[in-house]
């Protein structure tokens, strides 16, 4: 079957290849060095696609699959990311400076190196850093707070670990999720307030029990709490 990918500005063919599927078509045209800057991708199935160092420019991703995806090195400034599905992504050294990343699933991404300045994230990342921030959670649940996996809020004490973490980053935290969706939100917080982290994103679909093994784990790698701070 012949693949064309074309153009979000003017709709020009930027590629086109005899291939099984669309994600061998872009996977063809990035490992020939073809340029997909403002390329429209919008609802792609790119599931496990090897987009390593591909110049994805302007482009337009929204709603697209790059589940397991290989974008390490990955030129995404500016591409349009609304709504797609990151889980398990490698962006090691991408560039997503001025990228829209509303509501995009980051869960399980390797953000390691990432470029993430953009008009959305440029001051946010310290704004919503939290000392701890593991130690905070496990707190406020000892106080009488519930870690529900299934749903991002409950209540204002029941939330699930990115829930937890956007509630107890406040203000900015609550508009971070409002402007680009609570998987984003919780992205950015935890790589904000984690190094041990190393730049990949938790599992925010992880059981109850997985969950709080893991975030009782990073706990004991943060510094005690301040007696104030509990």
């Amino acid at each position: 079957m012949l693949f064309e990918i074309k153009s979000r500005l003017n709709g020009s063919v930027l590629f086109s290849l005899e291939r099984g599927s669309l994600r061998l078509c872009v996977e063809a045209a990035v490992r020939g060095g073809v340029s997909l800057a403002y390329a429209n991708l919008t609802d792609a199935d790119l599931t496990c696609a090897d987009l390593t160092c591909a110049n994805l420019r302007g482009a337009n991703l929204i709603g697209a699959n790059l589940i397991g995806a290989n974008l390490t090195g990955a030129n995404l400034t500016r591409a349009d990311l609304t709504g797609a599905e990151l889980r398990g992504a490698n962006l090691t050294g991408a560039e997503l400076t001025g990228a829209n990343l509303t509501c995009a699933d980051l869960t399980g991404a390797d953000l390691t190196g990432a470029e993430l300045t953009c008009a959305n994230l440029t001051n946010v990342m310290a704004e919503v850093r939290i000392p701890s921030l593991h130690r905070r959670i496990l707190a406020a649940i000892d106080n009488g707070g519930t870690l529900d996996m299934a749903t991002w809020h409950s209540c204002e004490t029941t939330h699930c670990r990115a829930g937890w973490a956007i509630n107890l980053a406040g203000k900015a935290g609550r508009m971070l999720e409002l402007c680009l969706g609570s998987a984003v939100a919780g992205a950015i917080i935890h790589l904000a307030s984690c190094p041990q982290l190393e730049g990949k994103v938790p599992d925010f679909y992880a059981s109850n029990e997985d969950a709080l093994n893991d975030i009782r784990r990073l706990a004991a790698l943060e510094p005690e709490l301040e007696p104030a701070s509990v």
